[in-house]
């Protein structure tokens, strides 16, 4: 908290020079707080007239990934590391649409939603904001809702993003541009309807596949491709593994990580113990999962299978340089059958099955990276439910048909403009 703003809910945006004429922009919005590098006294006292809090730059801690752990339990933090949200054309492929998707080529999706997720696992004690600008973007047109795009996959992560308005953004809003103010304003009511159904994106993800994070990229690239491939995976620190779970959890990621201390090793090697599958990788003279338990079951020119206790361990024979290609491993490993969560239709999707703050019930944010899509998303959440709820900040709530496929329940999303959250019932 940093005074009556909290960094885990309130809508706060970065606004460079402040004018008093600017803060009824700024309610347009619902703006909760304005963070300021300077100003003047007069627009704070109108800001506070308005309702809206000021807080200086100096408060928060800014830092990039690479730093994140020296911040110990400061509470202040906001991870500078992102990229700017949204689709972007492959530099490798001219005069193609931007979302053009095939069997072979699949929309470039910059997203940042894994990010929160991996705050909330390395550092539970505090609020995980993000807090990236709309730089390095070599060009590319940047839409104006793509700032309410960067508030939504934070939050449906379980985290909150400082508001950066894009400088051409922020020149058409001044101006009164018309498709500037209609952004602007979704925004607010974006804002809003998320705050409303908060308990909904504070949840965990079903642990079918846990990744085992730790400060720095490596294990962090290795989460981004994971929650892009809809894997839908729970992230839980590598200091610190959870306990296992064969009934629940089918495999643990445990790649690109530093040799951890035996007793730690001993607790990932467990979950294989127990009938999980546990997934490794490193150069061979850094094989902190080798046991002479291991019983060798086939050799494959990059990886080895062995069984173990209950489970398996697939040894990587060396770091993971392909997290993309990897995380479609992770979904042959475990089967698409057994997904937490699997689209159709929904190319430019990124889906994360969670549990609820309601027993029985099974919830499935969606965030759209690309254009509204106006026809079926058709998905499928493991478990069985007997209802479905669609709901959504541009829309009245909808009730979804449902159907039984094999161990999952299905359902077709009639159209997805940015984002929504399907609730299950029922089980």
């Amino acid at each position: 908290m940093l005074g009556r703003v909290d960094l885990s809910k309130d809508l706060i945006i970065r606004w460079d020079n402040p004018e008093p004429a600017h803060v009824d922009l700024l309610k347009k919005a619902r703006v909760a707080a304005v963070l300021c590098s300077d100003g003047n006294q007069v627009f704070f006292d109108a800001c506070s007239s308005a309702g809206i809090q000021t807080i200086q730059a100096s408060e928060l801690k800014f830092v990039g990934l690479d730093k994140l752990a020296g911040t110990g339990s400061d509470k202040n933090v906001v991870l500078t590391t992102g990229l700017w949200p949204g689709i972007r054309r492959p530099p490798t492929v001219e005069g193609r649409g931007d979302e053009t998707a095939s069997a072979s080529r699949e929309p470039w999706v910059d997203s940042n939603g894994y990010l929160a997720g991996y705050l909330r696992a390395l550092y539970p004690q505090r609020a995980p904001v993000l807090g990236y600008l709309p730089e390095g973007l070599d060009g590319r047109v940047i839409p104006f809702d793509s700032l309410e795009l960067a508030l939504v996959e934070s939050w449906t992560a379980g985290g909150n993003y400082l508001l950066a308005v894009e400088p051409n953004y922020r020149q058409a809003l001044l101006s009164g541009d018309p498709k500037a103010m209609l952004a602007w304003e979704s925004l607010g009511r974006t804002a809003h309807w998320l705050r409303e159904h908060i308990a909904l994106f504070r949840q965990p993800a079903i642990p079918i596949v846990t990744a085992l994070v730790e400060p720095g990229a490596a294990t962090a690239e290795i989460a981004n491709l994971l929650y892009r491939r809809n894997v839908s995976p729970f992230l839980a620190p590598a200091s610190d593994p959870p306990a296992p779970d064969a009934r629940v959890t089918l495999a643990v990621v445990a790649v690109n990580l530093r040799p951890p201390p035996p007793e730690i090793a001993g607790r990932i090697l467990s979950h294989a113990e127990a009938g999980s599958t546990v997934i490794t990788a490193g150069l061979p003279s850094r094989a902190w999962w080798q046991r002479a338990e291991l019983k060798p079951v086939r050799n494959e020119p990059d990886r080895d299978f062995y069984d173990f206790g209950k489970g398996q361990v697939v040894a990587y024979k060396r770091p993971i340089v392909d997290p993309s290609e990897f995380a479609l491993d992770v979904i042959d490993i475990i089967t698409h059958k057994q997904r937490a969560v699997r689209l159709w239709n929904g190319p430019s999707v990124i889906a994360l099955a969670t549990a609820s703050p309601r027993k029985g019930e099974r919830l499935l944010p969606l965030v759209n990276y690309g254009a509204p899509i106006d026809m079926e998303l058709q998905a499928r959440v493991q478990g069985h439910f007997s209802k479905a709820q669609l709901l959504r900040p541009d829309a009245p709530p909808l009730t979804l048909p449902v159907a039984k496929r094999g161990s999952t329940t299905e359902v077709f999303v009639p159209e997805l403009k940015r984002a929504g959250v399907v609730v299950f019932s029922g089980g």
